[in-house]
């Protein structure tokens, strides 16, 4: 009979003052940010907000503050986990050195927002530029445009704060709108362009939001996606959008700047003409999936010249899905036959009814994006102040970032890593404990051979290291 009882090995615990750290996987995230220049953009943008004499300047302050959020950390608090690694991750700001630029930037909210937002638009050009064959700019073509993503989502607050309000949910906190950029299903998950705060009872469907947030948006977008008059070239960008910005106002606003459009539709109450039509398939097209195969349940079919729409702009198109009720789904009026039906509307240059609506559905990546968002950061503000907690979620957006344009100009295309979510990232790779060695005056980071990421940590910090010898030669565009 076996008697040991015990599930784990138990191991005895002591101190220690050797240098081990713990989240020595962030290294990436920080050797990323030096390869780019971040320090120097910052400095440049942001220099105002810090005493000229400071030893922290304001690029060591968003650093630390981002890879922070990127690694798990949830108050400025938990920067202590990197300021316990000197060796590793630098002279890390103290809480009270946070707290007076916080208060810096927050007595000067839009001279803030105007030198963050330049700030990142040079950054992302400079990683743009880095991912070579990738770049989206160089991807984007009429037929196949740059995509955002419009979406408005719920954050949730157990305290009193600036514009934190009662939800049509019945919770409470801010309604914020964010803009994310989907790279494709083969470049990595994408990245945010803007993520706006909002009071909680504002509405999914402003189409004045929807406006403003996609002025800040198309700003944030580098300059090769300008045309020969150094325009930009909205011909090359499409706006998908849930029903929520299938307002006239809107979309009419997008057609005056000649972007693209796909968004999703309420349907009006069938008629008899309509009902007849779903029964009767032949008329209809197999619907695709995401990698382009032909589904045998879902149909779609071109339904503009059976649904008549008014006062939408020139060439707008509607387009129709059904596919059988999913188990358990409630029957609504606007389930014909047994068939969820959905629409959605388009100007899109393409008339090829299976790709069109496999792009828009494809438009629930966004979700999983702003999902990542909160979980960056944006889904708990720790200040009062609406200025403050707008920088906190800017912050989210940069942690978050860091991850996307590294699957787009470290990670190959097609690698695994190349779809992880930040949770797999923290608890396969940012996670991993180190040692730090001193040999021949250099120090080296040592990770255990035996971590299952281990290898796509050396290939991220090889692939970092060549990009800095790029930066550092003036061949920073592959």
């Amino acid at each position: 009979m076996h008697n040991d009882t015990q599930v784990f090995p138990s191991v005895p615990a002591a101190l220690t003052s050797q240098s081990l750290i713990s989240h020595a996987g962030l290294n990436v995230l920080t050797s990323f940010l030096d390869a780019v220049g971040f320090a120097n953009l910052s400095e440049d943008r942001l220099s105002q907000f810090v005493p000229a004499q400071a030893i922290h300047r304001p690029g060591g302050i968003l650093g630390s503050l981002a890879v922070m959020l990127a690694g798990g950390g949830e108050h400025v608090s938990d920067l202590d986990v990197l300021r316990n690694s000197p060796g590793l991750f630098g002279p890390v700001p103290s809480n009270a050195t946070v707290s007076r630029f916080v208060e810096r930037a927050t007595v000067q909210p839009e001279a803030f927002a105007y030198g963050s937002a330049t700030l990142m638009r040079s950054l992302r050009s400079r990683i743009w530029k880095a991912a070579g064959k990738r770049n989206p700019a160089i991807l984007a073509t009429k037929l196949d445009p740059l995509i955002l993503d419009i979406d408005a989502t719920l954050t949730t607050s157990h305290s009193e704060k600036e514009l934190a309000t009662g939800n049509y949910k019945g919770g409470f906190g801010h309604a914020p709108m964010v803009v994310s950029l989907d790279y494709g299903k083969d470049n990595g998950t994408g990245e945010v362009l803007v993520a706006e705060l909002r009071a909680g009872s504002k509405t999914a469907n402003n189409a004045k939001d929807h406006i403003r947030v996609l002025d800040k948006a198309l700003a944030q977008l580098p300059e090769e996606m300008s045309n020969k008059d150094g325009n930009l070239d909205t011909e090359r960008i499409l706006v998908r959008t849930d029903s929520a910005g299938a307002s006239r106002e809107f979309l009419n606003h997008l057609h005056s700047l000649g972007l693209q459009f796909s968004t999703s539709f309420a349907l009006p109450v069938p008629n008899e003409r309509f009902i007849h039509w779903i029964n009767d398939k032949k008329h209809w097209e197999a619907a695709l999936d995401q990698h382009g195969n032909q589904r045998h349940d879902a149909w779609v079919i071109d339904a503009t010249q059976v649904i008549k729409l008014k006062d939408y702009p020139d060439g707008t198109r509607l387009y129709l899905r059904a596919e059988p009720l999913h188990p358990g789904a409630n029957a609504t009026l606007f389930d014909v036959d047994g068939h969820r039906v959905t629409a959605f509307l388009t100007n899109a240059p393409r008339y090829n009814v299976a790709f069109l609506d496999a792009r828009h559905r494809a438009r629930a990546r966004c979700e999983n994006r702003i999902k990542t968002l909160k979980n960056s950061g944006m889904g708990k503000l720790p200040f009062h102040a609406i200025a403050a907690n707008q920088l906190w979620t800017d912050l989210a957006m940069l942690a978050m970032n860091l991850v996307a344009w590294l699957q787009l100009v470290i990670l190959p295309t097609g690698h695994t890593a190349g779809v992880w979510d930040m949770k797999r990232w923290r608890y396969r790779l940012f996670s991993i404990a180190g040692k730090l060695i001193s040999s021949a005056r250099k120090r080296r980071l040592l990770i255990p051979a035996s971590a299952p990421e281990s290898h796509v940590f050396i290939a991220l910090i090889e692939g970092t290291t060549l990009l800095r010898q790029r930066w550092r030669n003036g061949h920073l565009a592959a």
